[in-house]
């Protein structure tokens, strides 16, 4: 093992030791799980208010650019397989006229 590997696994080992101690008062567990709770809150309001000012602004909403990044994605991939045909047949023809 590397010194990388047991410096990982050192912090590894002191990082689950100190929730262990953070996690082991009810209270403290309590609080940790509300302020969490609080922060997801605060995102999805913010998420909330982004995706309205987007919409004030008649900009395409987050979600839309995910949807059409993911059919961009896919009809790249599309393009390249027709490609690898094209260049197939066109190898065949040029064989074939020898």
């Amino acid at each position: 093992m590397g010194i990388r590997d047991d410096l990982k696994k050192q912090a590894l080992g002191l990082s689950s030791m100190a929730m262990e101690k953070l996690m082991a008062d009810e209270k403290r567990a309590l609080a940790v799980a509300q302020a969490i709770g609080r922060v997801q809150r605060g995102k999805q309001a913010l998420d909330r208010g982004q995706e309205e000012v987007m919409k004030a602004l008649h900009f395409a909403p987050k979600g839309d650019f995910k949807a059409v990044g993911k059919q961009l994605a896919g009809l790249k991939r599309r393009l390249r397989e027709l490609d690898e045909k094209l260049e197939s047949l066109s190898e065949e023809s040029s064989q074939k006229m020898r």
